[in-house]
């Protein structure tokens, strides 16, 4: 098997570019690509696709995905995580529980958020973060996401200290959140510090789950043998979508884009059209009781 979804435990200290350099040197080519970066500072879930599998990576960008971070209260920092410096600190030993469990209400649910400035977001057809770093000042427009989860495993206080030799407590925040796509969970610790008056940013950041991919079946990069560990584009494609196995006249006709009537009703996103030998012919959608094609396989890679 060439072509497949490769899930990966990305190691802390690297740029997803990074690691799809390793899997490009470790599968022999050149055609690999992911479905939503990790910051260096991050570990966990990154989600590839080796070859023609590449095309399925659009249909995995926007999938839900779930955290497990650490956000500290007290410390804010340029970058809304530890790799930045310091703006300013606050001590946040008299900040109660329930203030803090208030916040992380306020911030659950649909809720409008503004990008962290040092984000892949382009602006003017450049990234923000090459601009901020140029110190170019950078105001990035509110998106509307979704948090679905936003909740405290744990709660504890250090003390740090700050640029004037002072030393003050803050409070580490152990938490998990579920969110659509398009979330910055720095912009979450940035804003429940600054709702609460003491600043925050992120130290810690660790995708567990893309969809219904977790980092439990991810492979480790350091040694990886890729073959072994590829998803068949098959397998990925009945877990995103309703599926059409089609017959072996269906299966020639769609390849010779000729109308192809679906005994399924009509559908607003993909169906996985899956040949007879449980190949992925490609994606299509249904409309008035025909396959209209989205997205086809390489003919070589299908077979009835």
């Amino acid at each position: 098997m060439n072509s497949g979804i490769l899930l990966v435990d990305k190691p802390q200290g690297i740029t997803s570019h990074d690691v799809v350099s390793r899997v490009r040197r470790a599968a022999g080519t050149r055609k690999v690509g992911h479905a939503g970066t990790l910051d260096p500072l991050a570990t966990g879930l990154l989600v590839l696709g080796l070859n023609s599998s590449t095309r399925l990576l659009t249909f995995l960008v926007g999938l839900d995905k779930t955290y497990e971070a650490t956000i500290r209260l007290g410390v804010a920092t340029t970058t809304d995580d530890s790799e930045g410096e310091t703006t300013a600190t606050h001590d946040a030993s008299a900040v109660a529980d329930e203030a803090i469990d208030a916040g992380v209400r306020a911030l659950s649910g649909p809720i409008s958020q503004v990008p962290t400035t040092v984000s892949a977001i382009k602006v003017n057809g450049r990234r923000a973060y090459d601009l901020a770093r140029e110190g170019v000042e950078v105001e990035l427009k509110a998106r509307d996401v979704t948090i679905s989860e936003f909740s405290v495993h744990d709660r504890r206080t250090a003390e740090v200290v700050d640029e004037a030799g002072r030393t003050v407590t803050v409070r580490d925040l152990d938490v998990r959140v579920r969110c659509s796509s398009g979330t910055y969970v720095r912009a979450l610790a940035r804003d429940l510090g600054a709702g609460l008056g003491v600043g925050g940013h992120l130290t810690a950041l660790r995708r567990t789950t893309v969809g219904p991919f977790g980092v439990a079946d991810a492979a480790v990069l350091e040694g990886i043998d890729v073959a072994p560990a590829l998803l068949p584009p098959t397998a990925v494609a009945e877990r995103l979508f309703p599926v059409w196995r089609m017959t072996a006249d269906e299966t020639v006709d769609l390849g010779h884009g000729k109308r192809v009537t679906v005994g399924i009703d009509d559908t607003a996103g993909p169906v996985a059209a899956v040949t007879p030998s449980g190949d992925l012919a490609g994606l299509v959608e249904v409309r008035r009781g025909q396959a209209v094609p989205i997205v086809n396989f390489p003919s070589d890679e299908v077979s009835a």
